[in-house]
């Protein structure tokens, strides 16, 4: 850390509002301005962890000696945005669809290293999935449709990984559509990506077998609810959103849940949220044991689930949040061919710009063809799963 003498642009700004690159040069105990050992910036979310946990609610921090991207500097301001949620994509699709992969790829080795480690008893370092909620946001802010594209491009092997980073963005893109502010967000998207962490005490013989299960391998495997809530208490630093988003996907709104039987005045907005977006990400997934399902076909099931499980205002919210047929999905047109939804902003549910490439009538791959239906008197059959389709679409996303 560095001893120079600070400059005289200093602020005090509250804990919850610190980023990383800000240079702390004291904290605020009692009204009174104490000076730090140490004073430096802020390398690592777990210094925030710290400062919360000690009960400093201020500091002061020094925004000469501050990261030129922390969000302090006067350049910053004058280029950032009014609202944070309301960042214009200033690359290009391909850039946009390049960043998610590596998000993806990011999250995917962050969530098998973190399972790893858990399995082994060590504990979680919440930071670490901060950083890569706080990546996610960005996306979703920028543009979703690249992560939706991306994340539709789904393995077996990989489900338990995929389906956490999915439920993770569901989560914020939900969220954002329900105007909730960055900070709840971001607790959410953390409980999504832990969600089934729980899992990794469950035996692997009934966590993968390819079949219904019986009852008692049902009842063991809801063990891994009461695995999570164990893990939860050993974890430093877990806002209580991400707690309820980990630890409620699995509860009904009639009490007949688990792990605990909450009832619907139990169940907070985000736990809500939470199960209905782990069932649709579940059901529209391929396993070992089942062809994943299409959009459409998935929204039936969640309505048929309310209003004693989920909370039928929000799962209409979601269908209008998702689309009949969301960016990344599989459509077949009236000429037959089949596309993938691959942009739908500005625009009504059933006039995406549909991405071409295979026809079922004559049974072969087609030139590549953006459609865009706002300008065709072609029109959308039918939303179509991947396991229905001869062909392999991964190559075209």
């Amino acid at each position: 850390m560095s001893d120079s003498v600070e400059s005289s642009n200093v602020i005090k700004i509250p804990v919850d509002r610190l980023a990383l690159g800000m240079f702390v040069t004291a904290i605020d105990r009692q009204q009174n301005k104490v000076d730090i050992r140490n004073p430096g910036q802020i390398k690592h979310r777990d210094a925030i962890v710290k400062l919360k946990k000690n009960n400093i609610a201020v500091v002061w921090v020094d925004v000469d000696r501050s990261s030129d991207t922390c969000g302090l500097k006067k350049g910053d301001r004058a280029n950032a945005p009014a609202n944070p949620l309301a960042r214009k994509a200033t690359v290009t699709r391909d850039g946009q669809q390049a960043q998610a992969k590596k998000l993806l790829a990011e999250a995917k080795g962050l969530i098998k290293k973190v399972m790893s480690e858990t399995f082994e008893g060590k504990p979680i370092e919440v930071g670490q999935f901060e950083d890569v909620a706080d990546k996610m946001i960005e996306s979703v802010m920028d543009d979703a449709d690249a992560f939706k594209c991306i994340s539709a491009l789904r393995t077996k092997d990989a489900y338990l990984l995929e389906h956490s980073i999915n439920v993770a963005f569901l989560l914020v893109t939900f969220g954002k559509h329900l105007g909730l502010d960055r900070e709840l967000l971001k607790q959410m998207a953390v409980g999504g990506i832990l969600h089934d962490i729980g899992k990794i005490k469950v035996d692997n013989e009934v966590l993968h077998k390819p079949g219904r299960l019986t009852p008692e391998e049902f009842e063991h495997m809801k063990l891994h609810q009461v695995y999570a809530a164990e893990i939860m208490r050993e974890t430093e630093g877990l806002s209580q959103v991400s707690k309820d988003v980990c630890l409620m996907h699995h509860e009904k709104l009639d009490g007949k849940g688990y792990p605990h039987g909450l009832t619907e005045d139990q169940i907070p907005q985000h736990g809500r949220m939470s199960c209905i977006v782990d069932i649709f990400d579940a059901l529209t997934a391929t396993r070992c044991y089942k062809e994943a399902m299409s959009p459409a076909a998935a929204f039936k099931i969640l309505l048929s689930l309310t209003p004693f499980h989920l909370d039928q205002k929000l799962v209409y919210e979601f269908i209008r949040c998702v689309g009949i047929y969301p960016v990344g999905s599989l459509v077949q047109l009236s000429d037959e061919r089949v596309g993938i939804v691959w942009d739908s902003k500005g625009r009504d549910a059933l006039h995406p710009i549909v991405k071409c490439f295979y026809s079922i009538k004559h049974k072969r791959y087609t030139e590549v063809t953006m459609v865009d239906l706002h300008k065709s008197e072609l029109n959308i059959e039918r939303g179509i799963s991947p396991g229905t389709l001869e062909v392999d679409p991964t190559p075209f996303y």
